[in-house]
């Protein structure tokens, strides 16, 4: 038996740690898996807050990822939906470590939405979405990596952020706007695939699509917040212009959010799961700084999650009471396992619940002060639109009384000066009296003062000599009562004296103050007349110089217009006599408005109808065939613009327009205008006939020249050359010479048909009458018979280059193919005035089906001699080595490079030059008519 249990005893035993490192992993790796399953059902949340939790008890995402990984992400789209929203979780509420730890698998995250993309319908497009959304988190906080996973920010730790940096706070705002982008597009996603599946938000199909949307809601709010402060922080800082950008941005992304916050607002999965905010119908005014203090924060609120319906593990709980002494389960020095699950379980949930309610805490706290924020934001919003609308108030006051005042200033004006006039000469009466007052007072003053004096000198003799004067006594106290009285009399007549002069001082200054109010009045009453000359003169000065700055401006077009008439570039410029002759009207109209009211109005339109006149008359006069027309138009037309500069110049001067020389002028361009137009119409259709069958004539010799060559080119190669050149020779030319025959048939079987129209549609007359009456097909006869001549001309030539050494097989497929569909123009042009059951018309066909079969061989004989070349220049490779056959392969590999950018320059060449082909031959065909 012991040598049983020996090999146990040898084996090495595992650490504490690594036990506890090995059910830390079974456990992360079994609840993320009950989180991220197949069944389609939303992912329950106490799975993910173990997934997060996991994060923190191993501060990084290291697990997660092994774990993630393991799963069946790229197989099950369930899978990878519940992964998404998993991850987007773990990613806001793990550990700070995640984002960075996450980063290293962006390219798997990116990889899985481009594999899930190919599914068009269902989850496919969610996954893509979602996967997108991401990334872009994961960007964002790369690059700003101060953000939390969780978006939560003070307003100082976001100015802390932007440094006080005006271009971190730009280049911040379109991080978030892109961030933003992809969570509505996300969203939009996610709506549109319930109501193409059918599903609700009551079907476990419809909560398993709509769970993410609790996440997706919680950044939205925050990225919200955070763009409008750093859009007001930019508009207090930079030119609006400069931010035109970002407020049709934002206003595109608050509509979407608005409406993605009330549908989801609507749905009864929502309403127990999370408190969506409410935005404003109107978004906010970064125009207007005042608006920031009436900006309300939105807040996202998380209630407590509803009870499960499966068993956790609680300290209340029947394992808390089965937990047993840890040291009594001693197996061999190691404890038991159940007993560190428990205990870890127990750890775990306890961690859990003390994250739970500092979640709560902190929470209800950021709810309290939010409230009193927006509280103390909502008083200080009112007390502004209140001092708002007391100053808009006082302001209306101050402009009706003003308004009132100067309805009335003239009246009150004549009124002060006639009041004024009065109060003076009361003021002189008053004057007058009082200095009357004023002399009557001294002189009692004085009076007073004597008889003083007296009574001294009197009361003095009298005790010098009492017992000398006794007898006197008597009559000197009769005298003194005497003088008492007028004393007396004079101190009453004093004071009634100080009396009135008070009155009368009182009211020169009560006179004195409102001669002193009628003066302020008067003075501005005159400030504000003189700011009314003031402002009035300004504007007739400023009307003036407009005034002169139009007409110069107008003079300096004209001269433009005469140097433009003297330029030599103007004579290729063309221009119908009718379409001249169109803007008569309009240029006399405005002619007659200028002589009416020469004012700024009319002289503007004049000088560019008159201007755009004499330009199109130069135009029209260089397609005159006589040139001394041509030269008598381009005079009138100087005249023209020289008669507009002295009407012009008599506004400057007299005040009022001389216009009968301007009128003279374009009445006489008018007049030759119509003369060129019916000289044109009647030349025009002359020459169509002559120029038809000179250029049959033409195109009949270019095919017998070119068919004569060809065989000369046969006979010189069968003399000179031999072996494979002279077999490569001998196919072109043959096939060539194929070609040439049948298009000489096809040309003689066209010259019948033409014959036989012309016969069948002239009638009486003769074929050059009938060719002027159809000129539009004649015209379309000549086009077919120049592009068969050049054709022909281009076959020859390429065929020549290639017998001889120097051309290439390309550029014969090129000529046959270009004379094949130039051959089939000229079929065309003869089938329009053809008869259905005409004989030469089905023997025409027949002969345009040879000259495309013919064109067929000489295309496949093309291509097989290039196979014969190709054949004999086979390269050898037997006795190359490896550094050459590696050399060779590089060479090979830059030459192809080199051929497919030359190849793609060529076909943008060959586009422009059809494009420019095309509107050649259109304005070839326009021409007649313009």
């Amino acid at each position: 038996m012991s040598s049983l249990s020996l090999p146990r005893v040898l084996q090495q035993r595992k650490s504490s740690l690594e036990i506890e490192r090995e059910h830390f992993e079974k456990f992360q790796s079994a609840s993320i898996g009950k989180a991220i399953n197949q069944h389609e059902s939303p992912v329950k949340e106490k799975h993910i807050r173990s997934a997060i939790l996991g994060t923190f008890h191993e501060k990084c995402a290291e697990t997660f990822w092994k774990c993630v990984l393991q799963l069946p992400i790229l197989d099950n789209r369930i899978v990878a939906w519940k992964f998404c929203h998993v991850l987007h979780k773990v990613l806001r509420e793990g550990h700070p470590q995640v984002i960075s730890n996450s980063l290293l698998y962006r390219s798997k995250i990116e990889d899985l939405g481009k594999l899930w993309g190919h599914l068009r319908e269902g989850y496919g497009k969610l996954i893509q979405h979602y996967c997108q959304l991401l990334c872009a988190k994961l960007d964002f906080h790369h690059r700003n990596p101060r953000f939390p996973g969780n978006l939560n920010l003070s307003k100082d730790e976001l100015e802390s952020i932007g440094d006080n940096d005006i271009n971190n706070y730009f280049q911040m705002s379109v991080e978030m706007f892109d961030y933003m982008d992809e969570i509505l597009a996300l969203q939009s996603a996610i709506f549109g695939s319930l109501d193409m599946s059918r599903s609700n938000s009551m079907t476990s199909s419809g909560q398993c699509r709509l769970a993410p949307l609790i996440p997706v809601i919680q950044d939205s709010s925050q990225l919200y917040d955070f763009g409008v402060k750093i859009l007001f922080r930019l508009h207090a800082s930079l030119p609006p212009d400069v931010l035109t950008g970002h407020r049709q941005r934002f206003l595109n992304q608050f509509r979407e959010l608005r409406k993605f916050y009330i549908a989801a607002s609507t749905l009864q999965y929502f309403r127990n799961l999370i408190q969506i905010p409410t935005l404003p119908e109107n978004p906010p005014n970064f125009l207007v700084q005042a608006e920031l203090r009436s900006y309300v924060t939105p807040v996202v609120i998380l209630p407590e999650e509803p009870p499960d319906s499966e068993p956790i593990l609680t300290p209340d709980s029947g394992a808390t009471a089965d937990l047993v002494d840890i040291g009594s389960t001693h197996t061999n020095g190691s404890v038991s396992p159940d007993v560190l699950a428990e205990r870890d379980n127990l750890i775990e949930h306890l961690q859990s619940e003390l994250s739970r309610l500092r979640n709560e805490t902190q929470r209800l706290i950021m709810q309290h002060q939010q409230t009193v924020l927006q509280l103390r934001e909502r008083v200080a919003a009112l007390e502004t639109d209140l001092a708002t609308k007391d100053s808009e108030l006082e302001q209306e006051r101050i402009q009706k009384e003003e308004l009132l005042q100067l309805t009335d200033v003239a009246a009150k004006f004549h009124e002060a000066d006639k009041k004024a006039k009065t109060v003076e000469e009361k003021f002189q009466k008053l004057k007058e009296v009082y200095s009357k007052l004023r002399d009557e007072h001294i002189q009692l003053i004085r009076q007073k003062a004597d008889v003083d004096k007296q009574l001294a000198n009197v009361r003095n003799v009298e005790l010098e000599s009492e017992e000398r004067e006794k007898s006197r006594l008597e009559q000197v106290l009769e005298q003194l009562a005497t003088l008492q009285a007028t004393a007396d009399t004079a101190a009453e007549h004093n004071q009634a004296l100080t009396s009135r002069v008070e009155w009368v001082s009182a009211e020169k200054e009560k006179l004195e103050s409102e001669l002193q109010d009628l003066l302020s009045q008067k003075e501005e009453l005159d400030i504000r007349l003189l700011d009314f000359q003031d402002k009035l003169s300004n504007s007739q000065s400023d009307q003036k110089l407009l005034f002169e700055n139009v007409i110069t401006e107008a003079e300096n077009i004209m001269r433009q217009t005469v140097n433009e008439l003297g330029n030599p570039a103007i004579s290729v410029l063309t221009c119908s006599p009718g379409y001249l002759r169109s803007l008569v009207p309009a240029l006399e109209s405005s002619i007659n408005a200028l002589a009416a009211a020469p004012k700024v109005g009319n002289i503007v339109p004049v000088t560019h109808l008159t201007s755009q006149f004499a330009i199109l008359g130069k135009a029209t006069s260089n397609t005159a065939h006589d040139i001394e027309f041509g030269d008598r138009m381009a005079g009138v037309c100087r005249e023209l613009a020289q008669a507009c500069l002295e009407a012009l110049s008599s506004v400057r001067q007299v005040g009022s327009c001389q216009v009968g020389e301007l009128r003279g002028r374009v009445a006489e361009l008018s007049e030759l205008a119509v003369s060129l137009d019916t000289e044109l119409q009647g030349g025009t259709t002359e020459l169509i006939a002559d120029s038809l069958e000179a250029e049959l004539q033409s195109m009949d010799k270019a095919i017998e020249e070119a068919a004569r060559r060809i065989e000369e080119m046969l006979t010189k190669s069968r003399a000179a050359d031999s072996g494979l050149k002279l077999e490569v020779n001998e196919k072109i030319l043959d096939s060539c010479t194929t070609l040439m025959a049948a298009i000489r048939v096809l040309v003689q079987k066209s010259r019948l048909l033409q014959a036989e129209i012309v016969s069948q549609g002239k009638g009486t007359a003769s074929a050059k009458e009938f060719y002027k009456r159809n000129h539009q097909w004649t015209e379309g006869l000549i086009s077919a018979a120049k592009a068969v001549g050049m054709g022909a001309n281009f076959l020859l030539t390429a065929a020549d280059e290639v017998v001889s050494g120097g051309g290439k097989l390309e550029r014969l497929v090129v000529a046959s193919q270009g004379i094949a569909a130039s051959t089939a123009q000229l079929v065309v042009a003869s089938r329009v005035k053809a008869s259905r059951n005409s004989t030469n018309m089905s023997q025409l066909s027949s002969a345009s089906k040879d000259v495309t079969q013919a064109t067929a061989g000489v295309v496949a004989t093309a291509k097989s001699c290039m196979q014969l070349v190709e054949d004999s220049e086979e390269l050898d490779v037997s006795g190359l080595s490896l550094h050459q056959a590696k050399r060779l392969e590089m060479e090979a590999q830059v030459r192809v490079l080199e051929l497919e950018s030359d190849l793609e320059k060529e076909r943008l060449r060959l586009s422009a030059l059809r494009r420019h082909h095309y509107q050649l031959a259109g304005e070839t065909d326009e021409s007649p008519t313009l």
